[in-house]
């Protein structure tokens, strides 16, 4: 049932995450897709009509006029994030922006300065900070619980194919491990330690030139992380936060575990059970819907700040392995 005081969604670039977005979405009672968005209508068509959505376009510039639509989830592949978001901003829509925001560090600059000059509110969609296993095992580490971080531990890979993703390894789109996949160890680093002091990065590089896995450090006063992103090798996909106390281990895949254990002296101290709702896209969804209903722009916890912050850091990664975006 409709109601007046619903969030209304819309969403362009209608793939796999967008998906399995929509179908989160439709968990929620106080939001609704209004509307679609995708430059094949047939897609569009058949997208609309599998997530009750109420209108589908042919053309994003229709959905960023449509009256009714409050705020834009941003789907599309990397290279369009920019200026779309920018473009959704202009309009006076709110936006959340799949990861990577931006293919450089100057063009996430243009999109947070175009939130706050539209006074619209954006967020990157890092799902994953707003899962409830991350949730928890942030506020142990706060609570001191495994003491002084000194090494993390986390990769995100798999075996990708060139045949069957295009995107995954098409350098125009802004293809590869580090932007599609490596943002996710990066993330959980730099929201456990911060900005790190010293990165160094090694890339395996396709013959198109961009990196089919990325291996990284991140140097901290006290503390190192070992991370690591491939589209062409497998990983067991845990994720390892280790303390002077003890250590937390999220289960695979660690992005969005919904199990974890702590090990307190090298003894296995609990294993805590904290399902996602749906595949767990529907927590970013909530933390969308609260902020714009309190009037922010920002989210407290995944704020324009994290973003910058973070695009940084892809940004030195990315100089260092040469990407040629």
């Amino acid at each position: 049932m409709k109601k007046e005081n619903n969030i209304k969604w819309g969403i362009i670039g209608l793939g796999n995450i967008a998906s399995q977005f929509a179908a989160d979405l439709s968990l929620l009672k106080d939001a609704e897709l209004t509307a679609v968005a995708s430059r094949d209508i047939n897609k569009g068509k058949e997208f609309g009509e599998k997530f009750n959505a109420q209108k589908v376009y042919d053309c994003y510039d229709l959905i960023f006029k449509d009256p009714e639509v409050e705020i834009i989830y941003i789907a599309t592949p990397h290279n369009s994030h920019a200026e779309l978001s920018i473009k959704a901003l202009e309009n006076g829509k709110h936006v959340l922006c799949e990861k990577p925001m931006a293919l450089s560090y100057k063009d996430a600059q243009r999109m947070i300065e175009a939130s706050k000059k539209h006074n619209k509110f954006f967020m990157e969609a890092f799902w994953t900070r707003f899962i409830p296993s991350v949730q928890n095992v942030l506020q142990k580490i706060n609570n001191n619980v495994i003491g002084q971080i000194n090494y993390i531990k986390a990769d995100f890979a798999f075996h990708g194919s060139e045949t069957e993703n295009k995107r995954l390894f098409d350098k125009e789109l802004g293809g590869g491990a580090l932007f599609d996949i490596g943002v996710y160890p990066l993330f959980l680093s730099y929201i456990l330690l911060g900005n790190p002091k010293e990165i160094i990065a090694k890339a395996i590089k396709h013959k198109n030139d961009i990196d089919l896995q990325t291996s990284m450090i991140l140097q901290y006063e006290a503390a190192q992380s070992i991370l690591h992103a491939s589209i062409v090798s497998e990983s067991d996909m845990k994720a390892i936060i280790s303390g002077t106390k003890g250590r937390i281990e999220l289960n695979a895949p660690w992005f969005v575990a919904d199990v974890y254990s702590l090990f307190i002296n090298e003894e296995k101290e609990a294993t805590f059970t904290l399902p996602t709702l749906g595949k767990g896209y529907a927590h970013e969804i909530m933390e969308c819907q609260n902020c714009i209903r309190n009037n922010q722009i920002e989210s407290k916890l995944w704020s324009h700040q994290n973003c910058l912050d973070l695009s940084l850091i892809v940004e030195e990664i990315k100089n260092q392995i040469k990407l040629p975006f």
